[in-house]
C-alpha cells in the first residue's frame, strides 16, 4: 500500500487549515456570512469538510492505488482538487437552503476553496509523487515517461497563471466587500481605523495565499532535492566504477527522460567495459597460452596457479600489511594476470626450454632472463597503450617478480623484503607450491605434505612470512585446487 499514518498528515493539515481559513475567509469575503452566528458557521464546515475528508479516505485506496503508477500524480491531482470544489459547492446549496443566501454568496465561498483546494491538492500530488519516487527505489521499478508528456515549462506557466488568477479573483472580492462596507460605516468609523481593519484583513489573507504558495514550492524543492540527489549518486558511483546502479525513474516528465537516458548511459558504458574486460581476458589467456606452446609445463599449471594466488590473497584480505592493496578489484587482476608470469619464456631458445633433463649452470642463466624479458614485453605494452593499464602493470609485476626472494638473493633484480610487490611474493608461493607437486623431466612430484614443507623451511629467506601463513591457513583449499585442476597425464603427487 501507497498510503500510511505519515502519509495522512500533510492532508489533515490541508483540511484543518481549510476548516479554518474558510470560515475566516467567508467572513472577510461575504456580508452574509459574517451575519451567521459561530455555531451557524461551523456546523456545516464541520460536516462538509469532514465528510470530504471521509470520501478522500475512499477514493484514494480505490480508485488511485489501482491506478498506473505514471498516471497516480495527475490523477491526485484532479481528485483531490474536485472533493475540495464539490464541498465549496455544497457549502453554497446549504447556505441557499437554510438561510436563503444568494447566489453571489456562494460563488465566493467556491471561489475560495477552489482556491485552497487548488494549493492543496497541487502539494498532495507532490507527496504523492515523492512517495513513489520511494516505492520505485526500494522495489526497483522502472517508470517509462510518455513521448507527449506534459513538459515542466507548461506546468509551471499552469500553476502560475492559476495562481495568478486565484489571488486577483480573492483580492478583487475583498476590495468590492470592503467598499460596501466603508459606505455602510464611514460616517460612524475614524479614517485610520478603518484603514488599519482593510490593511488587517489583507494582510492576513495575503499571508494565508504567501503560505500555501511557500509550501507548494517547498514541496516541490523536496521531489527535485530526492531526484538530483539520487542522479548525483549514481554518476558518483559510476565515476568511481559501479556501474551496477541505476537513476529511479519516477516522475511522467523531463526529469523521467532525463533519469532514462543517464540509466541508458550508464548500461551502454557497462556493456561497453564488460566487452573491454573480455578483450582484456582474452589477451591475458591468449599471451599465456602463446607462452604454453613452448614450455613444457602443461595448461592445467595456469589454473592451478592464479586460483592458488586468489585464495593466498582473500586469506590477506585483513591483514594490516595487505588490506590497503587487496581490494576486491585488485584480487580479481591478480587473478587474471597470474598466467602471465612466465610469459617471457617466448624469448628462450628451444634448446633450452624443450631440454628433456636437467639445466647445466649456463643453460639456467639464459632460462632465469625469461622473468626480465616477461616484464619488459609488458612494459612495452602499457607504454604503446599511453599510460598505465591495472591488468598490465600487476602482469608486468608479476612476471618481473615472481622468482625475486625474500631475503634478496632471486632474480632477476635481487629486490629484498617489501620492497619485492606483493603480487610478486604471491606469485612465487604459488608458482613454487605448483613446482613442487607436479611431476618434471628433471624430477618426480613431491606429495603436499613435503612440497608444505618445504615452502614453510623457505619462509624469510625464499618467501614473505606473512604469506606463508596464511598459506596454512588456507592448505586446504591448496589440496582442492590441486585435486580439481589435475594435469591430464596425472603427472601430479597425491
Amino acid at each position: 500500500m501507497i498510503d500510511s499514518s505519515s502519509d495522512n498528515l500533510r492532508p489533515k493539515m490541508h483540511y484543518l487549515a481549510t476548516l479554518i481559513f474558510i470560515g475566516i475567509y467567508g467572513i472577510q469575503v461575504c456580508p452574509f456570512i459574517e451575519s451567521l452566528s459561530p455555531l451557524q458557521l461551523a456546523t456545516p464546515l464541520l460536516l462538509i469538510i469532514g465528510f470530504q475528508f471521509l470520501l478522500r479516505t475512499l477514493i484514494v485506496p480505490v480508485i488511485i492505488n489501482a491506478t498506473p503508477y505514471k498516471r497516480q500524480v495527475k490523477l491526485t491531482f484532479q481528485i483531490e482538487w474536485t472533493l475540495f470544489i464539490f464541498s465549496g459547492f455544497m457549502l453554497t446549496a446549504v447556505n441557499s437552503l437554510y438561510y436563503d443566501f444568494p447566489m453571489v454568496s456562494g460563488l465566493k465561498m467556491i471561489l475560495g476553496f477552489t482556491t485552497l483546494g487548488f494549493f492543496a491538492a497541487t502539494d498532495l500530488a507532490l507527496q504523492r509523487e515523492r512517495k513513489l519516487a520511494h516505492i520505485f527505489q526500494e522495489q526497483g521499478i522502472i517508470l517509462t515517461p510518455d513521448s507527449n508528456y506534459f513538459p515542466l515549462v507548461g506546468k509551471f506557466a499552469l500553476f502560475s497563471s492559476a495562481s495568478v488568477a486565484f489571488i486577483i479573483g480573492i483580492f478583487f472580492l475583498l476590495i468590492n466587500k470592503d467598499l460596501d462596507w466603508l459606505m455602510q460605516v464611514g460616517q460612524q468609523l475614524e479614517g485610520h481605523k478603518a484603514q488599519l481593519i482593510i490593511l488587517a484583513e489583507f494582510s492576513f489573507v495575503g499571508l494565508v495565499l504567501l503560505s500555501y504558495m511557500l509550501n507548494t514550492i517547498y514541496s516541490y524543492s523536496l521531489n527535485l532535492n530526492h531526484f538530483f540527489t539520487n542522479e548525483n549518486q549514481v554518476l558518483a558511483a559510476a565515476t568511481s566504477g559501479n556501474l551496477s546502479t541505476s537513476v529511479t525513474v519516477s516522475s511522467n516528465d523531463e526529469f523521467g527522460v532525463m533519469a532514462c537516458h543517464t540509466n541508458t548511459m550508464i548500461n551502454k558504458l557497462c556493456m561497453r567495459t564488460n566487452e573491454l574486460q573480455r578483450t582484456q581476458d582474452v589477451t591475458m589467456l591468449g599471451l599465456a597460452s602463446l607462452a604454453e606452446t613452448r614450455d613444457n609445463e602443461t595448461g592445467a599449471h595456469i589454473l592451478r596457479t592464479q586460483r592458488y594466488v586468489r585464495s593466498l590473497a582473500m586469506a590477506l584480505v585483513n591483514h594490516p600489511n595487505f588490506r590497503e592493496y587487496l581490494d576486491e578489484e585488485t584480487i580479481d587482476l591478480l587473478y587474471k594476470s597470474a598466467p602471465l608470469h612466465d610469459i617471457g619464456k617466448v624469448g628462450i631458445p628451444d634448446r633450452i626450454l624443450l631440454k628433456p633433463g636437467k639445466l647445466t649452470e649456463d643453460e639456467f642463466e639464459i632460462m632465469k632472463i625469461h622473468a626480465a624479458l616477461g616484464g619488459h614485453a609488458l612494459e612495452v605494452a602499457e607504454q604503446r597503450l599511453g599510460g598505465s593499464t591495472s591488468f598490465l602493470r600487476i602482469g608486468r609485476e608479476i612476471a618481473t617478480t615472481h622468482h625475486e626472494k625474500w631475503d634478496g638473493s632471486g632474480y632477476p633484480n635481487g629486490l629484498k623484503g617489501t620492497d619485492i610487490p606483493i603480487s610478486g611474493r604471491l606469485m612465487a608461493v604459488a608458482d613454487v607450491y605448483d613446482a613442487l607437486i607436479s611431476k618434471r623431466i628433471y624430477k618426480p612430484a613431491f606429495p603436499h605434505k613435503d612440497a608444505m614443507q618445504i615452502i614453510s623451511d623457505g619462509s624469510g629467506r625464499h618467501f614473505d612470512p606473512a604469506i606463508i601463513e596464511a598459506l596454512d591457513r588456507v592448505e586446504d583449499e591448496f589440496i582442492e585446487i590441486a585435486s580439481k585442476y589435475k594435469d591430464s597425464s596425472d603427472n601430479m603427487a597425491d
